[in-house]
């Protein structure tokens, strides 16, 4: 999976920690998605530590944003790589078909969990009401 990037340089970094500070996620699952080449750390510091970019974190609550609705890790793999191939503005007709599916899918799935939380708030109020 490609990612398209400036250098450390350029953008603000930031350290493992911190990203999980951002967004709420773990130390733990910050690394297993680097091992799997889901979030690869931008660099690495001289003594191995990782570091991010402002775009990892983008990445990242993409990523976040994914994990309520189901997606699989090789889903979420598929999309951030069709939503690269179009940051780059040429057409991609093939890319486009996908992006376009996985908002299918995305809108099924939030449509299901909002019907599961309607159900959830109904049983609720009729424990509430004996």
């Amino acid at each position: 999976m490609n990612k398209s990037k400036g250098t450390a340089t350029q953008a603000r970094t930031m350290h493992i920690g911190e990203l999980a500070d951002a967004t709420g996620l773990s130390l733990r699952t910050i690394r297993h998605y680097d091992e799997i080449g889901l979030l690869p750390a931008t660099t690495r510091t001289e003594g191995g530590f990782r570091v991010y970019t402002d775009s990892d974190l983008q990445r990242l609550i993409v990523i976040r944003s994914m994990k309520p609705l189901g997606f699989t890790l090789e889903e979420m793999a598929e999309l951030l790589e069709v939503v690269d191939t179009l940051a780059d503005g040429a057409a991609h007709p093939r890319e486009r078909e996908l992006l376009e599916s996985y908002i299918r899918r995305a809108n099924e799935k939030r449509d299901k969990l909002a019907l599961n939380l309607e159900r959830a708030d109904d049983f609720i109020a009729s424990l509430e009401n004996k």
